[in-house]
């Protein structure tokens, strides 16, 4: 969050895209750990359904459906779900900023749950309405939050363009590159991991 803060990804119109930019960095991360990641981003939920059912891609249940327009056309109207007809701006997705799941070799089933984050960068207020249905997705309105920068320590001071704070750097870089090599079982050079 710290490193979007301070770097934004910027739109076509010129605005900072910093919401975007954390999507990007743990969708990256995701990918480069093959969609076991702990941390999942922009993962849709069918709030029709009770507990609020994950929209995951078919083929792999731990990657986040990848076009919900797509999803819609195809799945909404299964007569199984007991849906209403789709309409548009009723609250029946949801898509929190930042799911963090318990085992991430399961999908982010209510009971697999460990976190629903929503990220605020100034000056964006909390929404009450995001707030309750995040609470929804988890369970538990505990394991429901609302974070931004004041709550990363973005404030600390970093090391030079690692966006970590200083003599965390070679910790974590030692700590992702033992898990890679691990993941690949030892064989070939360890793949390049997104500085987070």
């Amino acid at each position: 969050m710290c490193k979007c803060q301070g770097e934004p990804v910027k739109g076509r119109d010129g605005r900072d895209l910093k919401q975007a930019c954390v999507s990007g960095r743990l969708s990256e991360l995701d990918q480069v750990l093959q969609r076991r990641s702990p941390y999942k981003a922009e993962v849709s939920y069918d709030m029709t359904q009770d507990p609020p059912r994950p929209i995951m891609d078919r083929r792999q249940p731990t990657k986040p459906h990848g076009w919900l327009p797509g999803w819609l056309a195809k799945y909404w109207d299964e007569p199984e779900a007991q849906r209403p007809a789709w309409e548009a701006g009723q609250g029946y997705i949801r898509r929190p900023d930042v799911v963090i799941v318990k085992d991430p070799t399961k999908p982010p089933t209510q009971d697999n749950i460990q976190q629903v984050v929503e990220m605020k960068f100034p000056p964006q207020e909390t929404d009450r309405d995001q707030k309750r249905k995040d609470e929804r997705i988890a369970g538990d309105p505990s394991r429901a939050l609302v974070i931004g920068p004041q709550d990363c320590d973005c404030s600390q001071p970093r090391e030079e363009g690692s966006g970590l704070p200083q003599g965390a750097l070679s910790s974590t870089a030692a700590l992702a590159s033992a898990l890679m090599w691990v993941m690949s079982r030892g064989r070939g050079p360890c793949p390049s991991v997104p500085a987070y």
